[in-house]
């Protein structure tokens, strides 16, 4: 358990370098050192320890959006311009691939069958794949997630030309049914998955 809220600590530690330096390194070390964590429960008894400041969002049973950053208004999945990531069940696995097919992880998590906005700019359209990284990755103790990072971009609606670049990274726990998806490349959301608690 201690790593747990140590590893949330770690997460808090990496938010805080993100962000812009306001106070002295020293300031921002001794506060991160001393940042609580929160349990964050989903389903099939998974618990993420997470940073307290981090705001988390329940939509129905089946999907939870965790704000981690700037965000004028969450909305669940799809809130442009909303440092976030999301947790889905398995309503939305059976929509998850392009034109609301089932998710497989063969081709990236795409709920809609048209040019959806930016994450990071709802004025241009994300293009998300078709290059991809895969792999295995750890999620608590004795399981393993399929583990796909999709390199994507950010488009004009006309013309098509890349304004930006993002990787879109995905967890996902078939016989748990169970997918992490997060657009913001989270700083320590890895470690957080990695010293999870099944309980």
């Amino acid at each position: 358990m201690q790593k747990r809220y140590a590893a949330a600590a770690a997460v808090a530690a990496a938010t805080l370098l993100a962000a812009p330096l306001t106070a002295s390194a020293e300031s921002a070390t001794g506060a991160a050192n001393a940042a609580p964590a929160q349990e964050l429960r989903l389903r099939n008894g998974l618990t993420l320890y997470i940073p307290i400041k981090w705001r988390v969002y329940r939509y129905g049973s089946d999907a939870v959006q965790v704000v981690t950053g700037r965000c004028a208004k969450p909305r669940g999945w799809g809130s442009s311009e909303c440092d976030a990531f999301y947790v889905f069940g398995p309503k939305y696995i059976k929509i998850g691939a392009e034109g609301f097919g089932p998710y497989t992880g063969k081709r990236p998590f795409y709920t809609a069958s048209d040019v959806q906005p930016c994450p990071s700019d709802r004025r241009l359209g994300e293009y998300v794949g078709p290059k991809v990284t895969r792999g295995l990755r750890q999620v608590g103790k004795g399981h393993k997630a399929a583990y796909n990072a999709w390199k994507s971009s950010c488009v004009t609606f006309s013309g098509g030309k890349v304004r930006s670049r993002f990787t879109q990274r995905e967890w996902y726990l078939p016989t748990s049914r169970i997918l992490v998806v997060d657009q913001w490349n989270t700083p320590g959301l890895s470690d957080t998955l990695k010293y999870a608690d099944w309980k």
